[in-house]
């Protein structure tokens, strides 16, 4: 036995570590105590500096040390000449770095870097920019340091097509490093714009050089020389890795860039409710809204068309009494945005009862503006290539996915048939994202109708047994007075619905319906069919009681039919139903 070193228990172990915690966790408790006394008391002297740099040493994630530690080189800056501030700040950024190598995520050591930057009298912001390339580095995902690097670039002023080239550098070494394709597509529109600055006329003489812009967020369009090139690159890259979703995520970034144009997409003019509807290409604040009735301007109140929304596509005004009802008259009516600056005219002619004024959908190519407006071809070459790429990988999701937006974009019917037997595959392959598929195929389901609708110049929306399980684009369905959503998936009739303040006839049969919160105040609402739905109580019917013309409702196959005096309560609820099917 005699020579062997005596080896210590797991107790034992674990009980010395225990000593050492608590000997250690006394002395940190003091330290705080004795920092916070210092900060009640106003001690803002080199000593307060010491303590807390102890304590953040091994926590620099303490929020209230850093803030005390802010408030004492504030102090120290009025205490001492420049050249000596210039070294407190330079050795508070040595004391960062060795923050940073404890934890490289940490909040507070970043904030508290930006924060020292900005108040050294003479900032190294290549010292900075090195800092941040040693850190991404480690990690290419922090983005603590990213958000640090946009400020260093912003403040000294780097040229962007040098932020450009970093991208390169460490897009060519890791494809998955999706903070690096996000930055590229900032850097881009400012350097590579879509609409070059016009040349200086011969006889204006040409504008002072300046320096290249630095990044920033920029929302303009790029050239499409430059676009050829990144299809490039980002192809090299899901060629490579098809499986990695940075590199889609930016592909899907340069295939939709282009804005739907904001407008007053359409006003309606009704004799009958003697109302103006005004319909907006985004939900707007009805504050910047003016209407002139034949030249003149009218005192109105907008309101939205349901309680719920503050900021709505759809407003409705009002007009007074016997303004517009003598359909001898001939009126002429101009809404003016004046936020956008924008404005519509519509006419009501002499025996009509109603007029609208309107851009269509197609018009519009509403649709279509989730993707770019390159060239037909350019999109072609793209979808081409996306095939080859499904062929080697059939049940690549990404790949599929890229395929439908890009069929969307060339030619939404003539595709129609393959863009549902991809979102079949989608739902198949990827089981946990079916639900977003069934939603997103009902959005464009939706699309194809309203497009199928107006082509036909009709104002009747039938989208039966498409399994929607979702509604959307419904500011487009103005004018619709029939609608058909018979035999899907629908669970409910969202607030959204309420736009519909033309309809006269609602099919809903044979779907999942348990909440009509959206049949509210449609002035033409006459029948509603809701056979084998999910409405159990009489309070999911409430809201039709706000529909003033329904005479018709079907409620065969709902759980509340079967309730005790159903049709009583109903007959109460509803007073203008006078055909009622339970």
């Amino acid at each position: 036995m005699h020579g062997r070193v005596k080896v210590k228990s797991t107790a034992q172990q674990e009980e010395e570590k225990r000593k050492e915690r608590e000997k250690k966790l006394k002395i940190y408790v003091a330290a705080r105590d004795a920092c916070f006394s210092k900060r009640k008391e106003g001690v803002w002297d080199d000593g307060a500096l010491q303590i807390t740099q102890q304590l953040l040493s091994s926590n620099p994630d303490f929020g209230t040390l850093w803030n005390y530690r802010r408030e004492i080189l504030m102090h120290l800056e009025t205490v001492k000449d420049e050249d000596e501030v210039q070294k407190i700040y330079e050795a508070e950024l040595s004391f960062l770095e060795s923050c940073l190598k404890v934890n490289p995520k940490s909040y507070g050591s970043w904030h508290h870097r930006g924060w020292v930057s900005t108040r050294l009298p003479r900032p190294d912001w290549a010292r900075e920019l090195g800092l941040c390339d040693r850190c991404l580095n480690l990690d290419d995902r922090n983005f603590h340091c990213w958000d640090y690097r946009r400020m260093v670039v912003k403040k000294s002023g780097v040229p962007v097509d040098r932020e450009l080239a970093f991208t390169d550098r460490l897009i060519g070494s890791n494809f998955s490093n999706y903070s690096s394709w996000h930055y590229r597509s900032t850097l881009l529109p400012l350097l590579h714009p879509e609409s070059p600055e016009p040349l200086p006329s011969p006889r204006r003489p040409p504008p002072r050089s300046s320096p290249p812009a630095s990044p920033q967020n920029h929302s303009h369009r790029v050239c499409e020389a430059q676009l050829l090139k990144e299809y490039e690159l980002v192809q090299n890259a899901f060629f490579t890795d098809p499986n990695d979703q940075s590199a889609w995520f930016y592909y899907r970034w340069l295939l939709g860039r282009a804005e739907r144009e904001e407008m007053i997409s359409c006003v309606l003019v009704s004799r009958e409710e003697e109302t103006v509807t005004v319909a907006f290409s985004r939900p707007v604040d009805p504050g910047g809204l003016m209407l002139l009735l034949d030249g003149q301007p009218q005192t109105v109140e907008w309101r939205s068309v349901h309680p719920r929304f503050k900021h709505s596509p759809v407003w409705i005004c009002d007009l007074p009494p016997g303004t517009i009802s003598d359909v001898t008259n001939e009126h002429n009516l101009t809404v003016h945005w004046m936020e956008r600056h924008a404005h519509r005219d519509c006419a009501l002619y002499t025996g009509r009862t109603e007029s609208w004024c309107r851009d269509s959908a197609t018009d519009q190519e509403l649709f279509r503006s989730e993707l770019s407006v390159e060239k037909t071809s350019v999109l072609q070459s793209e979808l081409q290539s996306c095939k080859q790429l499904q062929e080697l990988e059939p049940l690549n999701k990404w790949c599929l996915l890229t395929i439908i937006l890009l069929m969307r974009a060339l030619d939404p019917l003539g595709y129609e048939k393959e863009t549902l037997a991809h979102f079949q595959t989608l739902r198949e392959v990827d089981l946990m994202r079916s639900a977003y598929y069934s939603d997103l195929c009902s959005k464009f389901m939706i699309e194809n109708t309203v497009l199928k609708m107006e082509y036909a110049e009709v104002r009747v929306f039938s989208i039966s047994d498409k399994k929607l399980t979702t509604l959307c684009h419904l500011d487009q369905l103005l004018l619709v007075t029939h609608m058909n959503l018979s035999s899907n998936q629908l669970q409910r009739l969202p607030p959204q619905f309420s736009m519909l303040q033309c309809l006269e006839v609602l099919e809903a049969e044979n779907n999942s319906i348990e909440d009509l919160e959206g049949v509210f105040h449609l002035p033409r609402l006459e029948e509603v069919l809701l056979k084998n739905n999910k409405i159990s109580t009489l309070a999911d019917l409430r809201p039709l009681a706000s529909c003033p013309k329904l005479k018709r409702l079907d409620l065969r196959g709902n759980p509340v039919s079967g309730l005790e005096e159903v049709e009583a309560a109903l007959t109460e609820l509803l007073p203008s139903v006078v055909d009622l099917l339970l």
